[in-house]
């Protein structure tokens, strides 16, 4: 049997063609995209390979990269055979170099002159000091004194310039030894890639890298800016990105996007409890032994009187407006080539998402610092509202709708230009709406005062005791134009028992009477007297009251059905609407009766 001789020589050993490349120097970011808790980079590299087998390492790649992120895509005749990531240990520094041993030299024989210098000073002061005047000619003294000062002043010479050589010397070994263990490796970017590349012809290709790394976010900030004067779009919302980044890794001149999440909706008007009242039933006394032995009944604290509530005057009080939708075509689509990425819109579906590309360039260093950027300017149609619960405290908030997604986030509030508070924008869909508070308006001034009470006694057969209250509020316009959509909430108590009745005097809404079962929808709904809330459905038609005032019960924008109208006005609470005007007063008036029969203790007010 005969062999071939060129099957059974195996083929000429072709060498691994070694590329070594610095992520930091080599390439270019040509895209970052930062979710709330991590960053997405691009990478490309471009370099030059050889025919074959080709090996790429690349170092300085960031130690918090997600390494299950990790992808490469190539372009060019090459392709792309296995991909390994590891830690990139630092080199082990030299310990010694000629130019360290001759410096370590000439400091050993330094030292070695400094310590002759310092014992020869010790034993011309011990040969002095051994010296005895009475056995030296005087005519020698001054000869034996002028020699030791010229040989303590030689040696004292030679110790300073020994000592300045010394310090050179040193500083001349530290450097070496700087030189020789070489720059410092950064740990925060301390991986490496091993990249097999097979070219089938030798030139330039280029691979792109794409991962995810950690201690990278974003969070959205909010300047909101109204103009008091301006009545069409009074209102501009400048959404703001505050970017911040440790990845090791400095972002520089790169195409930014932001990607959000869905954070949970939140509300900030004040809200008003149910204010009950009820037939007052004192608990058993408690007996103590007195020193006597006698026993006393001792008073609990509960059967004191509740203390009277006492409301000083409020000096401001707070607007509150609704924004509608008005910008199209904020953005436009960010493409790369040979990468796919989303194009940039706005979507809602069920959950806040949305993906928002920043304008131009940006550069974000690895400084574990905010850094701010521009998303988009909103300018906002806007229905300014005041609203007020000053029973509770006087302030509001202000209510927008629109048509962008926004993240929750903190907002500065400016009202004609000065700061007037800090705030906080819920995260919203596209075409909802949401609360966010403007701070106080000083210009409108709230006095609360003191509640009014006058006690009377009714019947003949079947006595009983009628309490009036009326509790005042005025209102003050400190502006030169007059105020429009000021909402007052106040309420009155609801009665708990069937034996005390409440009764609304001023203003002259329905109150729902449960004990006999009116108050139903149908009773509420009198024949041209309706109107439709915000939801469509036929509510009760709010009261005159003055001229530029109204009142209806709170609440009546959010029901929802003829069955919700059961409940209507059932807390107690009730808002008044007012136009106030220019450097105008109103007066409201709260007027209700609570009766029992008498001698009944009444618990609550």
């Amino acid at each position: 049997m005969t062999v071939d001789n060129a099957e059974s020589n195996p083929p000429p050993f072709e060498a691994v063609n070694a590329v070594e490349l610095v992520s930091e120097t080599d390439s270019k970011i040509t895209g970052v995209s930062v979710y709330s808790q991590r960053a997405e980079v691009t990478r490309v590299f471009k370099f030059e390979v050889k025919t074959g087998q080709n090996q790429v390492t690349i170092s300085g790649l960031p130690s918090a990269m997600d390494q299950e992120s990790f992808r490469v895509e190539g372009r060019g005749s090459a392709t792309i055979h296995d991909v390994t990531i590891s830690h990139n240990p630092a080199p082990p520094a030299p310990k010694s170099s000629a130019k360290l041993d001759e410096l370590e030299a000439q400091m050993l024989k330094t030292t070695k002159a400094l310590t002759r210098a310092h014992n020869a000073i010790a034993s011309l002061e011990t040969y002095m000091n051994s010296v005895k005047a009475e056995h030296i000619d005087v005519s020698k003294l001054q000869t034996i004194v002028d020699h030791y000062d010229t040989t303590a002043e030689k040696l004292d010479d030679k110790i300073t310039e020994l000592n300045a050589r010394k310090k050179r010397l040193q500083e001349g070994i530290e450097e070496e030894k700087k030189v020789l263990s070489g720059p410092q490796q950064n740990e925060k970017l301390a991986l490496k890639a091993v990249i097999g590349v097979f070219a089938n012809l030798e030139g330039e290709v280029e691979i792109t890298l794409i991962y995810a790394v950690r201690n990278a976010t974003w969070s959205a900030v909010y300047d909101i800016r109204v103009d008091m004067d301006t009545k069409e779009k009074p209102v501009t919302l400048i959404y703001k990105g505050a970017i911040t980044q440790n990845t090791g890794e400095d972002w520089n001149d790169v195409p930014l996007s932001l990607e959000t999440a869905a954070p949970t909706f939140g509300v900030g008007i004040p809200s008003l409890s149910t204010w009950t009242i009820s037939v007052y039933r004192p608990t058993a006394p408690i007996y103590r032994k007195t020193r006597s032995g006698l026993a006393t009944p001792r008073r609990s604290r509960k059967e004191s009187a509740a203390p009277s509530e006492t409301w000083a005057p409020s000096e401001s009080c707070v607007l509150e407006g609704s924004h509608g939708p008005v910008i199209e075509d904020s953005y436009t689509p960010m493409t790369l080539e040979s990468i796919q990425h989303r194009n940039l819109e706005v979507s809602s579906k069920g959950n806040i998402s949305a993906t928002f590309s920043v304008p131009g360039l940006m550069t974000i260093p690895s400084d574990n610092v905010a850094h701010n950027v521009t998303i988009v300017k909103l300018e906002l149609d806007a229905d300014m509202e005041w609203v007020s619960v000053p029973k509770r405290e006087t302030k509001a908030v202000v209510k927008n709708t629109s048509g962008y997604t926004l993240l929750q986030g903190p907002a500065s509030v400016y009202v004609d230009g000065s700061f007037i508070s800090r705030s906080n924008v819920p995260p919203v869909s596209p075409d909802e709406t949401f609360d966010c508070p403007l701070g106080l308006d000083p210009s409108i001034r709230i006095t609360y005062p003191a509640l009014a009470k006058k006690t009377a006694q009714s019947g003949f057969m079947s006595k009983s005791r009628v309490y009036n209250y009326t509790q005042r509020i005025i209102l003050h316009n400190t502006k030169s134009s007059a105020v429009t959509n000021v909402k007052i909430i106040d309420q009155i108590p609801v009665s708990e028992d069937s034996t005390i009745a409440v009764k609304l005097l001023s203003p002259s809404l329905h109150l729902p009477d449960k004990s006999t079962g009116a108050g139903n929808a149908a009773s509420k709904l009198i024949p041209g007297q309706t109107v439709e809330n915000k939801l469509g459905v036929k509510v009760p038609a709010p009261v005159s009251v003055a001229k530029g005032v109204t009142a209806q019960w709170e609440g009546v924008d959010e029901v929802g059905s003829e069955a919700d109208l059961d409940d209507l006005g059932g807390d107690g609470k009730l808002a008044w609407n007012c136009t106030i005007p220019a450097q105008g007063k109103l007066n409201l008036t709260l007027q209700w009766e609570v009766s029992a029969p008498l001698k009944t203790p009444i618990s609550g007010l």
